[in-house]
């Protein structure tokens, strides 16, 4: 298994996945890191929807690709590349964004990670089930899985959220499309720490760096 750091160094949002089952066993591993994560007060409020059944990831699908088409597709094609990445790099993270809108339903298993909440989420919420979002997809990369975290079915939260049969209370915060993933990956392209990274003052440059 790769060291830690040499994981999350190759870890990327993995949106071209192949339609090939995913062995229980290993969404197993992956759902056991996601509770070994730290949570608000330790009150264990998260809950996992895994979600096989074809129908339900059409039904949701509907919703994904219409918040693709309003929202997430005009952005992109209006936005600049971020630091690090070129113009080329932005257009094929685009396309791969485009690719999983289409297939997400074809994604083997998702994993949709919810919170259950007697009153109204706040700001502080996501502190509660975002940690262990993060351990899955480490362990998915870990176990040569393709994985990324969306939450683009929320701009249409509760038509996505009824398509998921959500009960009362409960609050997707977001979806995993786990499978083998197509295509090689190395490190991941980010600008530099020091542009990102400052010291006792906004602006001033972190001296560790």
């Amino acid at each position: 298994m790769p060291d830690l750091f040499e994981t999350m160094q190759n870890m990327r949002a993995m949106r071209r996945l192949k339609p090939d089952p995913v062995p229980d066993e290993l969404i197993r591993k992956i759902l056991q890191a996601g509770v070994c994560a730290p949570n608000g007060g330790n009150t264990q409020r998260w809950r996992f929807l895994v979600i096989k059944d074809r129908k339900i990831k059409q039904a949701v699908q509907v919703w994904y690709k219409r918040a693709f088409d309003e929202v997430v597709g005009p952005r992109y094609l209006k936005s600049n590349p971020p630091p690090g990445v070129t113009r080329e790099q932005y257009n094929r993270q685009h396309a791969a964004v485009e690719y999983l809108t289409d297939h997400f339903h074809e994604a083997p298993v998702w994993i949709v990670a919810c919170l259950e909440e007697a009153a109204a989420p706040t700001r502080s919420s996501g502190a509660s089930i975002y940690p262990a979002v993060q351990n899955m997809l480490l362990a998915a990369r870990a176990l040569g899985l393709g994985a990324t975290l969306t939450t683009r079915h929320l701009l249409y939260e509760k038509e996505a959220e009824a398509a998921l049969g959500l009960p009362p209370g409960v609050h997707s915060y977001a979806i995993l499309p786990i499978g083998y993933p197509m295509g090689n990956f190395g490190p991941v392209g980010r600008g530099p720490l020091k542009e990102i990274v400052f010291q006792d003052s906004w602006g001033t440059p972190y001296q560790g760096i």
